[in-house]
């Protein structure tokens, strides 16, 4: 544990452990997308270290695109509501899209989004997300492609943040 800021940092993930998921996970979809050209909708603002570093890795043709959703107000906890603030601009009917996610906490923001996606009629419709938090799912939602399973805790980190604080860490900690 590390003390700063007058809060109690635990190490959770290494900055060498994401970076050869990332290349597993690269890998993984490459070879199920072999020969196609998905659409990545990176969910801001959390999911944009990680969406780097993945399209870095992929060896296809991609296109990408962003959305932002939000179920935390401040804090630490989500106020289970789901905002949609920023739409995909791309056309994704008949396209194979995957949605990349820094965290499945919950799962509300992430089956809001997968419904409003869905409703567009793309070929196909994946899931990537650096986490999967088991602690407080509420809904349930199929990860295709999983960095880590964390049972619980507030990460920050590596896109994860504590009101806007913290994305920019390399590591994964759990923020006491």
């Amino acid at each position: 544990m590390v003390e700063k800021d007058g809060r109690a940092w635990t190490p959770v993930i290494t900055r060498g452990q994401i970076q050869k998921r990332v290349r597993e996970i690269a890998n993984e979809i490459s070879r199920d997308f072999d020969g196609k050209e998905p659409v990545f909708i990176g969910v801001l603002n959390g999911a944009v270290f990680f969406l780097v570093d993945l399209l870095r890795e992929v060896s296809i043709p991609c296109k990408i695109d962003f959305l932002k959703a939000s179920s935390y107000d401040s804090g630490t906890t989500s106020s289970g509501r789901v905002r949609l603030t920023k739409d995909v601009d791309s056309e994704i009917r008949g396209r194979d899209v995957i949605i990349v996610e820094d965290i499945v906490d919950t799962g509300l923001t992430l089956s809001r989004i997968q419904e409003r996606l869905e409703e567009r009629r793309p070929a196909s419709l994946r899931i990537c997300a650096l986490i999967d938090k088991l602690e407080r799912r509420a809904e349930i939602v199929r990860i295709h492609y999983s960095g880590f399973q964390v049972e619980k805790g507030f990460l920050v980190g590596y896109g994860l943040d504590c009101d806007e604080q913290y994305r920019h860490l390399p590591e994964i900690y759990t923020l006491d």
